[in-house]
């Protein structure tokens, strides 16, 4: 049997999950999901494998439905659910889903696959208790779920995990953020990627706590829940840490003061996805009383490196490798560095996916020929902690035979008291190779030359931004990352 599935019985009468429509026990949470696996059976003895995408809003229906789909034997494709319909046809025909379930509010969306000749387009009003009960023994080395890359710097990919890579991404969690029955968390992240499924719902869910739903966001929803006092873990964003700083500003001081003291009682504060800068780390240690806890992770291979549960926690710094992840860095012909050069991050270990999902070309591009996965993230080590210096493919910058870090002169330029926000990356220049160049959150009015001269008084030159643009926001995906290929077009 499914381990998350066999716990959630130790929690039989526990509320596991709270949404909009109400609360909801473990049972529940089973029964609804042993509904869903029997209606997609339809009589059949296993799924094997079929593909099955689903588009429902955060909340029970979304995770009873997943969990439908693995005990009936299927692979979940989570759909994102602010994409417009080229986008889910691409990861719905490349997948090859043969059902696709969705929430009454996705129909529309959705309806070009109405009286499909190879796909059914089922809505969950339609899901109704069957007489058929008996369900498949799963093998845990089986396909469980295909999430999609961010597609940052190519066209997404489907990243095929088995049941068994999720059981160890998820245990790990729970034993080195120390995840218990008591803890209640908040689920705002979207459900389409590692960090909302894995890290929050997953982890709270294994652990027998409770997780509850806040869809659509609401910075000031986030700080009623928080005064209500049940939550003590909470995970997000970067993106979503800015703007709870900004809504938490705009309270009078009795509020900000009930609210830091609500908050210093809670026991783990994550942030992950995208680079935190260490202002904001700063700026939510003072507003909460907590140093967020900073980890690294992919959807290839769930989380790898984090900071510690106890102990020093070091801005700007990823932490070290987790219990069961070995992780190296290397050079480009392989070779390990020496102790504080910089390197690619290769992970090995079981939490490692699979495959990508009908790209054999890829996947063993993706390995070397001993079984390391190739991040293409660049880090080195620094007195025991890994830091990020940026992907080697768009964050780190090859002009005039230097190699320079964008995530480094970022964080910088985030100090200047006129900037907001930034992203800065390499464009092609026939003499360097590329030039450093800035987009910035800002006024117009700024004086880049004041900023210059600021800026090399704390960097070399060279690494001094040769143009800057204005934005009023830089353009993300879904998890608040920059989309950096994106914001190149803009020069």
């Amino acid at each position: 049997m499914l381990q998350l599935v066999n716990k959630a019985q130790q929690y039989a009468e526990k509320i596991a999950i709270v949404d909009g429509s109400g609360s909801y026990t473990f049972q529940q949470l089973l029964d609804k999901s042993q509904e869903v696996a029997a209606f997609l059976l339809q009589g059949q003895t296993d799924l094997k494998q079929s593909r099955v995408a689903f588009m429902v809003s955060p909340g029970f229906n979304y995770t009873a439905v997943q969990w439908g789909i693995w005990r009936a034997g299927g692979i979940a494709v989570p759909l994102c659910i602010t994409y417009p319909f080229p986008s889910l046809e691409y990861v719905i025909e490349d997948t090859g889903a043969e059902f696709i379930l969705t929430g009454p509010e996705y129909g529309e969306v959705l309806s070009p696959y109405k009286n499909h000749s190879s796909k059914k387009l089922i809505s969950l009003e339609e899901i109704k208790a069957t007489d058929s009960s008996t369900l498949p023994a799963i093998k845990t080395d089986r396909g469980a779920m295909i999430l999609y890359t961010s597609g940052t710097t190519s066209l997404p990919k489907g990243v095929l995990t088995t049941h068994d890579n999720i059981q160890n991404q998820v245990s790990t969690l729970v034993k080195a953020w120390q995840w218990s029955s008591e803890d209640y968390t908040l689920g705002i992240l979207p459900l389409h990627h590692v960090h909302g499924i894995i890290n929050v719902m997953s982890c709270a869910l294994w652990a027998g706590a409770t997780i509850e739903f806040l869809h659509p966001f609401s910075a000031s929803r986030v700080f009623e829940i928080f005064e209500e006092g049940k939550v003590n873990v909470f995970m997000a964003v970067p993106t979503i840490y800015f703007k709870l700083i900004s809504q938490f500003e705009s309270y009078p001081e009795a509020h900000r003061k009930a609210l830091t003291e609500r908050m210093q009682r809670f026991r783990l504060m994550v942030s992950g996805s995208a680079a935190l800068p260490v202002s904001v780390m700063e700026k939510w240690k003072t507003i909460s009383g907590h140093y967020l806890l900073e980890r690294y992770g992919m959807t290839e291979i769930g989380m790898a490196i984090s900071n510690p549960y106890s102990g020093e926690r070091k801005a700007g710094h990823i932490g070290q490798p987790l219990p069961g992840v070995e992780v190296r860095l290397v050079d480009e012909n392989n070779q390990e560095v020496a102790a504080g050069e910089p390197g690619e991050i290769q992970i090995k270990g079981p939490s490692v996916f699979k495959e990508y999902w009908g790209k054999e070309e890829a996947t063993a591009k993706a390995f070397t020929e001993d079984g390391w996965f190739k991040t293409g993230d660049i880090a080195q080590v620094d007195e025991g902690y890994y830091r990020i210096l940026g992907r080697d493919s768009i964050d780190i910058i090859k002009s005039g035979g230097y190699k320079i870090s964008a995530l480094e002169i970022e964080e910088i330029l985030r100090k200047y008291p006129e900037i907001k926000d930034c992203g800065v990356v390499g464009v092609p220049d026939e003499e360097w190779g590329e030039i450093v160049v800035a987009a910035l959150v800002a006024d117009s009015s700024l004086d880049s030359s004041k900023l210059n001269a600021w800026l090399r008084e704390r960097m070399p030159a060279y690494k001094t931004p040769r143009k800057y643009i204005f934005l009023e926001d830089l353009p993300r995906n879904a998890m608040g990352k920059v989309t950096k290929n994106e914001l190149k077009k803009l020069f």
